[in-house]
């Protein structure tokens, strides 16, 4: 990517329609999480978050990273020769072989589906070169098409790094962003894969307990786990219940059971607090003597109870706002002034004048056509 498209792009980004805000931690909802975000994927409205900003080892939930990177940048059809670096990576793996050759597709499906390290660094090595290279070129990515702002990651898989890190707020957009594409979707949303390789042939299932079933939860749509000591235990959640999509990011819990019970309490409060709106182009918003449209129709999350929408007259911004007045979500609004009482006047006074003056050249025009045609009768 040349460095005139990256600019362009976070310049369209940063100018868009919509833009997310910090819901700060409801404390109602008490999560023993070390950090969370829950997001809405379709308008970014962020619903609440816990230490959002707080650098955190992701262990495993850097694959999602190291997924929607290769999905957009790689051939899918590619076929991958794994190497002696990628077969002897530590930790969970798919047991690839040296020297073995697997389609990228499925080096991708294998590393969300069963967390195989050894599928990332195929992955990395494939794209990149090696594993540096491709994590220079991921973070830049990351960076300019997502807007992550606090993180960097030196390998595709997560395994502990103390320079590896991101946080909640991160993590929760660039699964947002990942979930755009369906194919990353189909593959996060799995519960279960035939693999057959070289050294290894079964069922591949998904670790992620509401997404196999351990843990019943009727909406959830995808999702990964992540677990090194250093990190303790990490989540990622996708669902949708018909009506709003969302998800979930919960960083360093002590123990699963904690980690999947913050996840369901806070679905359960996202569905049951917040709905969509949709404000239709040239909705006006009056503040002080300005009027502010909506330059286009634009979907936002609302409060189903107690919501505010308030203009910022400094940004130009709609700040939709729960009752406890954190920003949810944050519309691009465009200013329309409203004349005073004096401008007023002379608006009115000279919008009588320049329709008399222009009244009157089309009665002389007609008078003279009236005149011509009696001249002619005569």
């Amino acid at each position: 990517m040349t460095k005139f498209v990256a600019c362009l792009m976070a310049f369209i980004m940063f100018f868009s329609t919509q833009t997310g805000a910090f819901a700060r931690q409801d404390k109602k909802i008490n999560i023993k999480s070390e950090a969370a975000v829950m997001i809405d994927t379709e308008t970014g409205a962020v619903l609440y978050s816990k230490n959002p900003d707080e650098a955190l080892y992701p262990a495993s939930l850097t694959k999602i990273a190291t997924a929607i990177y290769a999905i957009e940048k790689g051939n899918l059809n590619d076929i991958v020769t794994v190497s002696r670096n990628a077969a002897t990576t530590e930790g969970t793996r798919v047991y690839l072989n040296v020297g073995e050759k697997v389609q990228l597709k499925k080096l991708i499906q294998g590393m969300l589906i069963n967390s195989g390290n050894d599928a990332a660094v195929a992955i990395a090595e494939h794209l990149g070169g090696t594993v540096e290279q491709f994590e220079t070129e991921l973070n830049e990515y990351l960076r300019t098409n997502i807007g992550v702002q606090h993180t960097h990651f030196v390998t595709p898989n997560g395994l502990f790094n103390e320079n590896h890190y991101t946080t909640a707020m991160d993590l929760a957009l660039i699964t947002k962003y990942a979930l755009q594409n369906p194919v990353f979707s189909e593959v996060f949303g799995l519960k279960e894969l035939n693999w057959v390789g070289q050294s290894w042939k079964t069922t591949l299932v998904s670790k992620h307990r509401m997404l196999n079933g351990e843990v019943p939860f009727q909406y959830v749509t995808g999702g990964k786990t992540g677990f090194i000591d250093e990190s303790k235990q990490t989540l990622a959640t996708s669902a949708d219940n018909g009506k709003l999509k969302l998800v979930v990011v919960a960083l360093k819990a002590d123990h699963k059971k904690d980690i999947y019970k913050d996840t369901v309490k806070l679905f359960n409060y996202g569905f049951s607090s917040f709905g969509h709106e949709t404000l239709p182009k040239d909705k006006t918003f009056k503040s002080g003597k300005n009027l502010y449209l909506v330059s286009q129709e634009t979907m936002v999350t609302k409060p189903l109870n107690d919501q505010v929408e308030k203009v910022d007259k400094k940004s130009s911004m709609l700040n939709v706002e729960n009752k406890n007045g954190d920003i949810l979500q944050q519309i691009k609004l465009t200013e329309k002034k409203i004349p005073n009482e004096k401008h007023k006047e002379e608006y009115t006074e000279n919008m009588h004048l320049n329709l008399f003056y222009g009244i009157i050249p089309v009665l002389a025009i007609f008078l003279f056509m009236f005149l011509k045609r009696k001249l002619i009768r005569s």
